[in-house]
């Protein structure tokens, strides 16, 4: 699994950014790194990848959250513990960004860092059956928002079209297509496309690169 150092992984809420940068700190881990995820998706969190927290560190991915994950307290902060992102150069680095402008601010302060060492993608996570990116201007407009918050300019596109339990291999060829769509106007190539176990050998028929996922439920891993 070739990889950046760092991966950053961004989109509107409900696209299911936190579920792929789980499964792809996970996958990255099985090729032997050693890898860290960050939770910086600290506005208005519903699912976050401290509720994997067991599972991350049985598989010996190291999590770094807010100090206030799994409390009372809904404060956007953050866990010191964020810089070595940028500091530990041995670890990779798999980020879970928030979903609009001011969630992407957390990534702001370690923009130079990260630009500096020039070795990172920065994901723009797509599902075109969400009500706010079911069209390319309206996706756009979050793309806009969050690049210049966080000061890092989206690399690539992944394709997560999925309707929940619904999802067919249908619905994950439409969010293909809806994807290269959004591919041919920014510029950015789509790095992968995301689909459950059981419809990997039906999505690599028509699209070459596949990452594999397993849907969470929230708080039930």
């Amino acid at each position: 699994m070739q990889s950046s150092r760092i991966t950053i992984f961004s989109g509107h809420y409900g696209s299911g950014k936190t579920n792929i940068a789980v499964n792809y700190a996970l996958a990255l881990k099985k090729t032997g790194k050693k890898v860290a995820i960050y939770d910086l998706d600290v506005v208005n969190p519903y699912f976050r990848t401290v509720d994997a927290e067991n599972l991350l560190k049985n598989a010996g991915v190291e999590l770094i959250v807010s100090p206030f994950a799994e409390t009372n307290v809904d404060i956007p902060a953050m866990n010191a513990a964020s810089y070595k992102m940028v500091d530990d150069k041995e670890s990779f680095a798999v980020i879970d960004l928030g979903g609009d402008d001011r969630g992407a601010l957390a990534l702001g302060r370690f923009s130079d860092g990260i630009k500096r060492e020039n070795d990172y993608d920065n994901f723009l996570v797509v599902n075109p059956f969400r009500p706010e990116t079911r069209d390319i201007q309206g996706l756009l407009e979050i793309k806009n928002e969050i690049e210049r918050a966080g000061r890092i300019p989206f690399t690539g596109i992944v394709n997560n079209a999925n309707l929940g339990n619904e999802t067919d291999i249908s619905v994950v060829r439409r969010g293909y297509d809806f994807c290269k769509a959004v591919s041919e106007k920014t510029g950015l190539k789509i790095a992968f496309t995301c689909v459950k176990a059981d419809l990997v050998k039906s999505a690599k028929e028509v699209i070459k690169e596949v990452l594999p996922i397993e849907l969470i439920k929230y708080g039930n891993w």
